[in-house]
Formats: C-alpha cells, structure tokens, sequence
C-alpha cells in the first residue's frame, strides 16, 4: 500500500542553511537511502525552493501509518526535532505507475 507524507522544516531547522548543511546531514541521507534501497521509501524529495519553509514529498510503500511513524523514529533527525510530519495519508495512484519499486 502506499502513503504519502508531507513533513516540513521542525524547531532545530535552521532556515538560514541549505538542505546539505543542516546538522547532521550526512547520517539523515545514509538513513533515507537505506530506506529507499529496502523499497520502503518510493520517492521523496523537496518540495519547492525552500520558501518560507522547508517541506519534502514522501512515498512509502508500508501496511500502515504506523509502521512508517515508527521507522521514521529511528531517523537521526526525529529526535533532534529537524522535520515534523504534517500529513500521511493513503495514496491511490490512478494514473501512471511507479515501475517495478512496488
């Protein structure tokens, strides 16, 4: 089944630094891409220039909210407070296709 998640920019987000430069970037990614290589990410990225805030786009293959809110814990940024999730829903693709990830 797949979710998508908006999550945007927490109290630690430093907005005067770029997505690279926050704190602690370098283990986020590691995570996000060892996510990504288990086929539990689907795609994810930013969305928009970064104004007024920082938010990034979230496509998860999962069996429930849950278990996306609990891998997420582990994401060296959730407790530092660096992005806070502003919506996960269920995402019923009705046009095109994600190829083999799913």
């Amino acid at each position: 089944m797949l979710f998508a998640m908006i999550r945007r920019g927490g109290p630690a987000w430093d907005r005067n630094r770029p997505l690279r430069e926050q704190d602690k970037w370098d283990e986020h990614a590691a995570f996000m891409d060892a996510l990504f290589e288990e086929g539990f990410v689907v795609l994810a990225g930013p969305l928009g220039d970064g104004s007024p805030e920082h938010r990034v786009l979230l496509v998860f293959d999962a069996d429930s909210e849950s278990t996306i809110e609990a891998r997420l814990d582990a994401d060296p940024w959730t407790p530092m407070g660096m992005l806070e999730t502003v919506s996960v829903e269920p995402w019923n693709v009705l046009l095109g296709e994600l190829g083999a990830r799913i």
